[in-house]
């Protein structure tokens, strides 16, 4: 039985939980790997509140500090609303647990985030989401259109990958890394979004620029009257740009902020 097939059996074990009671870890991790977890909780529940999250089926992963490469995954029975950092699974390249925990995680997720985390050094977070908007772009023949500011930031920076499959197989893991190659976004075909980054805030940014080109995009396809395309050479002054300031905004000023609003809705997420 190969690793995914025995994670998908390990869900079967899973009780159903009528409330999320989780130890605390703090304290009983190093302080990095804390602050990671915290950085990370709070992802997940910016994706629930902007209501990108797709019931329990898609994932964001850290990479905890070490030279193990162990990365942290959600819980597969968790709503992205429930996720504390505490609750994270920390995983190891195999995909088994790394120290006790009551939760498996997505096999999906193990695949997808294990291929990028041990083939990207720089990819300390790996986030992947099913928005409609997100899927809809993705199943478009050329992919994300310069139509608006936010879509020419990004643009170059986005790779593709085919669609295979739900991704639980080992083998796709060599075929995705290749396609994503140097590039920081991907648009997996037919399936959703993808954002890597040289940290929790810097990735989730890159993902919700990806994400609101995409529904954008969306929004001006569905309009039915003729596109206006911006004059040439713009495109990539804006993708310049954007390579400039996206890391220097999303650690000093925008993740920031969310983190702040984060608390605000519910300072549970960091316990």
């Amino acid at each position: 039985m190969n690793r995914v097939d025995g994670m998908n059996r390990g869900i079967t074990d899973v009780m159903p939980m009528s409330s999320v009671e989780v130890p605390s870890l703090q304290g009983q991790v190093s302080d990095e790997e804390w602050a990671i977890r915290v950085d990370l909780a709070c992802a997940y529940r910016m994706v629930a509140h902007y209501g990108w999250d797709d019931l329990i089926f898609t994932h964001l992963s850290a990479r905890v500090p070490g030279p193990e490469n162990h990365f942290l995954l959600n819980p597969f029975n968790l709503m992205f609303e429930e996720v504390t950092a505490s609750a994270l699974v920390k995983v190891d390249v195999d995909g088994n647990p790394v120290g006790p925990t009551p939760f498996v995680t997505n096999p999906a997720g193990f695949v997808i985030h294990s291929a990028i985390h041990m083939a990207r050094d720089d990819a300390h977070a790996v986030m992947h989401l099913h928005t409609p908007c997100g899927q809809a772009v993705s199943a478009h023949a050329e992919g994300l259109l310069p139509l608006s500011q936010t879509a020419m930031v990004i643009r170059n920076e986005v790779a593709f990958h085919d669609y295979e499959g739900v991704a639980v197989d080992l083998e796709e893991r060599e075929r995705l890394v290749a396609d994503l190659g140097a590039k920081n976004a991907m648009l997996l075909r037919n399936h959703g979004t993808l954002a890597v980054g040289e940290s929790v805030g810097e990735c989730f940014i890159r993902l919700y620029t990806l994400e609101r080109a995409c529904e954008v995009q969306i929004l001006a396809l569905s309009a039915g009257d003729d596109i206006n395309l911006p004059p040439q050479g713009a495109p990539e002054i804006a993708a310049q740009q954007g390579a400039a300031t996206l890391p220097v905004a999303s650690k000093f000023l925008a993740w920031p902020a969310l983190k702040r609003k984060a608390y605000r809705l519910d300072p549970a997420f960091a316990t």
